[in-house]
């Protein structure tokens, strides 16, 4: 907690079950040290929740809070903190009611990864960017399509200040403090932190891996680009060869050197991953999932799903600690 200072620049930290220990660090440790540098409390946070008791963040350890969302207190800037679990916080009332009040008295909104979701769900995302986590968006496109969901770091603008999560928002904290309190500040907040530069509207580097084949004259990221493109209607390893313009027993050959693994297995891991996102992120039934990533029986889908994550897609439906996990090079293995 911070304590308290007429002049300082108050956010207000809104702590949701399941939220990130580590996004709650990064958004605080860049205010302090910006005070530390100024010796002066240009920043001041109080935490939040819903009814005034300790949070549990996604690592296990309790978080006592400042205030309940019934406090009056304003702020200049409200951060709703989530992780796992968000699309449950999403239906609290109480909540998404705060959240529309501490708006209209003035404060700037805003979330740290999957609180853009809770910030969705309350109908303050129309109109605004929602940076989100690589492994959200194909989940938050399905679920709010009339928002404009990108795959870049954090956005600070339109009073809607968010972050996609993880080290993003260190980013997006320094450039709130070179808003607030001036760029000079902001670059010596860096330098402390040992942050490199980057702006909010930088790619997340897991996409830009992904979508680099575009672009690319590397035939083995181009296929994947292609696989990535088509899961919902797979081709065949010998159509993705002649698309990339190579033979096929030499697309083989350059695919098993530099990803270790051959193109069906890949093509495998490519369609597990978007089911995974789409059985644990949207309200797709089974059978639109299997449809979506290229199965054309459920039965095949079912099984297929339950021998990559040891567990049927009907029980994998919430994205949550105790929930599969997908690993890149581990599905199918």
């Amino acid at each position: 907690m911070s304590s308290e200072n007429p002049n300082s620049h108050r956010l207000g930290l809104v702590l949701v079950p399941g939220f990130s220990y580590l996004g709650l660090a990064m958004v605080i440790e860049p205010l302090f040290i910006a005070n530390w540098i100024a010796r002066r409390k240009l920043f001041s946070w109080n935490t939040l929740s819903t009814d005034g008791f300790a949070v549990t963040a996604s690592n296990g350890i309790q978080t006592s809070v400042d205030y309940p969302l019934g406090t009056t207190e304003r702020f200049d800037v409200v951060l709703v903190l989530a992780s796992f679990d968000a699309r449950e916080a999403a239906t609290d009332s109480r909540l998404l009611k705060w959240l529309r009040w501490a708006e209209r008295v003035g404060a700037e909104v805003g979330a740290i990864e999957t609180g853009s979701e809770i910030l969705a769900a309350a109908g303050m995302m129309e109109d605004h960017t929602a940076p989100v986590h690589w492994y959200n968006i194909e989940g938050m496109r399905e679920r709010y399509p009339d928002v404009n969901v990108t795959d870049t770091l954090y956005s600070l603008s339109a009073r809607r200040p968010v972050s996609a999560g993880a080290s993003a928002t260190l980013d997006m904290m320094t450039a709130l403090i070179a808003r607030v309190a001036g760029q000079e500040l902001a670059n010596e907040v860096a330098q402390h932190l040992l942050l490199q530069k980057r702006h909010g509207n930088d790619r997340q580097q897991a996409l830009d891996i992904r979508d680099q084949g575009v672009a690319t004259r590397d035939p083995v990221a181009r296929a994947r680009q292609i696989m990535a493109s088509t899961i919902d209607e797979p081709k065949s390893c010998t159509k993705i060869a002649e698309m990339v313009g190579v033979s096929e027993r030499h697309l083989q050959r350059l695919f098993q050197q530099q990803l270790g693994a051959g193109m069906v297995q890949v093509y495998h891991m490519l369609r597990m991953e978007r089911a995974h996102q789409l059985v644990q992120l949207t309200e797709l039934t089974i059978t639109q999932v299997a449809v979506a990533c290229g199965f054309s029986s459920l039965e095949v889908f079912s099984r297929t799903y339950r021998k990559t994550f040891n567990v049927s897609p009907s029980r994998d439906r919430r994205q949550s600690v105790d929930s599969s996990v997908f690993r890149h090079g581990h599905a199918g293995g």
